[in-house]
C-alpha cells in the first residue's frame, strides 16, 4: 500500500458524524508546519481564512458519493502537501494568497518602473 495515501485510508475507515468537520481541523491544524515546510511568510489567520474560503466554496454541495469524493481527496492533498509532493506556486495558488500578481500580469512593467519594481515583480 502506499505511503501517500494513509491520512485517506484512515479517514475512509474511521466512521465521524461530521467528516467535513473532521478534515478542516486535520488541515488547519498542519496549516502552521505547511506555511514553515514551503517559507510562506502570510499570516496564519489570513492563510486560516483561505482555507475556509475553499471549504465554503463546496458548502452547498449536498450528495454523499460527491462529498465523501471531495473529503478523500482533500486528505490525499494534505499527506501531499506535508511529504512535500506540492510544489510552492501550486499551493500559493491553491490558498489564492498571491493574487495582485498572475500570470502574464506579474512581466508587465510600465516604461517608469523602478529598479526596485523590477526585482520585486512576483518572486
Amino acid at each position: 500500500m502506499p505511503v501517500a495515501l494513509q491520512l485517506a485510508l484512515k479517514a475512509r475507515a474511521t466512521v465521524s458524524p461530521n467528516p467535513v468537520a473532521r478534515l478542516y481541523r486535520s488541515v488547519v491544524k498542519e496549516l502552521p508546519r505547511v506555511l514553515t515546510i514551503y517559507d510562506i511568510d502570510t499570516p496564519l489567520p489570513e492563510a486560516r481564512a483561505a482555507i475556509r474560503s475553499k471549504f465554503e466554496h463546496y458548502g452547498q454541495i449536498k450528495d454523499t458519493r460527491v462529498l465523501d469524493m471531495l473529503i478523500e481527496k482533500g486528505y490525499m492533498d494534505l499527506e501531499e502537501t506535508l511529504l512535500q509532493h506540492t510544489q510552492r506556486s501550486h499551493l500559493l495558488r491553491s490558498l489564492s494568497l498571491n493574487t495582485e500578481m498572475q500570470g502574464s500580469q506579474r512581466k508587465r512593467l510600465s516604461p517608469e518602473s523602478s529598479i526596485d519594481e523590477q526585482f520585486a515583480r512576483g518572486y
